[in-house]
């Protein structure tokens, strides 16, 4: 999983899987929010067209990142959400998890 910083948007690109879930993911999504923090954004839409597999662990993932980034005073609205990701929400029932997220 890696992501992209553009302006006030974001990308997420790859696999958001439990085998992705390594130290080196988990360190880009915490750079990221120092990223956006540093840039002064506070509504930041991240695309997540490129998100290739997603399973629960990524899901997982993906609520917590957020969730830090709420804590953080930043607003993180996923858009854009590939089919992997949107079946995988929907499957795994976490859809409520990302409330105000396109669906």
């Amino acid at each position: 999983m890696r992501f992209f910083m553009n302006g006030s948007n974001g990308q997420l690109q790859g696999d958001l899987t439990d085998s992705a879930a390594t130290g080196s993911c988990i360190d880009s999504l915490t750079d990221s929010l120092q990223q956006i923090a540093a840039g002064g954004a506070k509504n930041v839409r991240i695309d997540c067209g490129r998100v290739r597999r997603a399973d629960l662990v990524g899901l997982r993932l993906l609520y917590v990142w957020m969730q830090c980034a709420r804590f953080s005073g930043i607003e993180l609205e996923l858009v854009n959400l590939s089919d992997c990701l949107r079946q995988i929400m929907q499957n795994c029932g976490t859809r409520h998890c990302f409330a105000g997220q396109p669906a």
